[in-house]
């Protein structure tokens, strides 16, 4: 575990992260085999958690009746939050595919408990809201497991959490984070959906980093990397 990560090891990390997909289509008929969907769950669950908490649960869904009530659930979500746009976004936005519940073989909902090892967990008593970040890093880790495992992975957030608790049978203090569709596909497309669809465009780096202090793009101290940043390094 101590040993550096050699240059080939690298680039496939990075590969990883610059060609993992939100995927919503394309998935295929061929199941995912219960080596490979362990792999990817042990990876989720090795990811860092406040305290050491690991509040996650992981709920695997095959049951067909089961996908069918989260798909009405997300087809009335979707219609329900249409509402919020005005014409021509909102066809736009009807028109997509954000989904691929009933296509795709293996679905996930990833559950957060705040009960886990009592009340008091070492870093959350100023920060509640730190065992919902480590659920969300144990699904970066599964995400990214997915992808190098050739598994499309799609998080569907168009839905009820109150359909979800009823239908998976979850208890009051359970909170549903994630609802995942988990799949082979025929491709990983060149860059996400909502981008190539024109919905909104990918930010470049130096917009989003600053220095120091809020909206400070230009300090002096660090100018080596705001240099770095503006030739706009990407390997996506």
């Amino acid at each position: 575990m101590t040993e550096d990560f050699t240059e080939e090891e690298k680039r496939g990390f990075y590969k990883a992260i610059y060609s993992r997909r939100d995927v919503r289509s394309h998935f295929t008929s061929r199941p995912i085999e219960d080596g490979i969907l362990s792999k990817i769950l042990n990876a989720a669950h090795h990811a860092p958690s406040v305290g050491f908490s690991q509040p996650w649960n992981f709920i695997l869904i095959k049951d067909q009746d089961t996908k069918k009530k989260i798909k009405e659930s997300f087809e009335e979500e979707k219609n329900r939050s249409s509402q919020l746009v005005e014409e021509p976004k909102k066809s736009k936005y009807l028109s997509f595919k954000l989904e691929g519940i009933l296509e795709s073989p293996v679905n996930l909902c990833v559950t957060y408990d705040p009960t886990k090892f009592g009340p008091f967990v070492i870093g959350r008593s100023s920060i509640p809201e730190a065992g919902l970040y480590s659920v969300c890093c144990a699904i970066q880790n599964l995400w990214l497991s997915a992808r190098t495992e050739g598994v499309g992975l799609g998080w569907v957030s168009i839905l009820s959490n109150d359909t979800l608790k009823e239908t998976l049978d979850l208890p009051e203090h359970v909170i549903p984070v994630a609802y995942l569709c988990l799949g082979y596909v025929d491709e990983f497309a060149e860059k996400p959906d909502l981008e190539t669809k024109g919905w909104l465009p990918r930010l470049e780096l130096k917009d989003v980093v600053y220095f120091e202090k809020w909206n400070d793009k230009e300090n002096k101290n660090w100018e080596k990397i705001q240099n770095m940043i503006k030739d706009n390094l990407d390997y996506a």
